[in-house]
């Protein structure tokens, strides 16, 4: 998680939405990124779907089936559609998003078989988006 919040640090001083992804497979990270979506004018340039598309062109494959991916804050619908369809066994997130969540709109979005950890640098994931949002306003 701890990279992933390197990527989200990136984001942030980048001046995209402080989110941040890493790809694991096999003790081994396959894929870093962070949001793009104000970079590449791209509405789906999330950092999971950056970092499931780097890591399907790295493993030469659409299915993440041997993977886990580490994401700062909980992905939203599209990301969760994405990661489900991956079949990516494995997610773990930092804070939760009460506004954009995929828990709140599609909570059986993720692949019937995944596991979900959340919470994990929770305060730290949470703090870098608050801090994005203040300076913002």
């Amino acid at each position: 998680m701890q990279r992933a919040l390197d990527e989200a640090r990136l984001a942030y001083k980048e001046g995209e939405i402080p989110i941040g992804a890493v790809v694991v497979c096999k003790d081994r990270i396959i894929a870093r990124a962070h949001n793009l979506t104000e970079t590449l004018c791209d509405v789906t340039a999330h950092a999971e779907m950056q970092a499931i598309t780097s890591a399907a062109n790295l493993l030469g494959g659409k299915y993440l089936t041997e993977c886990t991916l580490y994401v700062t804050v909980e992905p939203c619908v599209m990301c969760a559609g994405a990661i489900g369809w991956a079949q990516i066994p494995r997610i773990v997130y930092g804070c939760p998003d009460e506004k954009r969540g995929y828990h709140e709109y599609a909570p059986h979005a993720m692949h019937p078989k995944a596991t979900i950890t959340g919470g994990i640098l929770e305060a730290e994931c949470r703090q870098l988006m608050q801090e994005f949002f203040q300076q913002k306003r």
